[in-house]
């Protein structure tokens, strides 16, 4: 699907996040931690629907919802171009924002079974590679 071979894309058509959600989520951080460098060309839409098996309406959306975001550039018969995004400054209330969501869906991991140390070993894991690779 990209550039490195360990880059996966994955998607649970059974989940109540909608697919379109979860490909613009899972792309998100595939941009945000480097799997795609600025001039890369994702796959095409076609290609993407074909990978992830769904419809490919749904990859144009997820698409259009990055480039909305400032993440791509999208040309009718060149696909989808990364771009170089410059990076935001939050408003505090998007840290607090950030701050229930975390809280929430580590209430729904410990929720669906994971044990609390689990959890945070994850979430450890996480600050540590976000502080020795500062994404954007």
């Amino acid at each position: 699907m990209a550039n490195d071979e360990t880059t996966v894309l994955r998607i649970d058509v059974a989940s109540a996040i909608p697919v379109y959600r979860q490909i613009v989520d899972g792309l998100r951080a595939l941009l945000v931690h480097g799997a795609f460098k600025p001039g890369d060309r994702l796959p095409t839409v076609r290609q993407m629907a074909v990978d992830l098996a769904v419809n490919h309406n749904t990859v144009a959306e997820s698409y259009r919802l990055l480039a909305q975001e400032g993440w791509l550039e999208l040309r009718r018969h060149h696909g989808a171009t990364v771009l170089a995004r410059k990076p935001l400054h939050a408003q505090p209330e998007r840290h607090d924002d950030f701050a229930q969501r975390l809280r929430e869906l580590a209430a729904q991991a410990i929720s669906d079974g994971l044990d609390t140390g689990a959890v945070a070993k994850q979430l450890s894991c996480l600050a540590s590679d976000l502080k020795r690779n500062a994404p954007l």
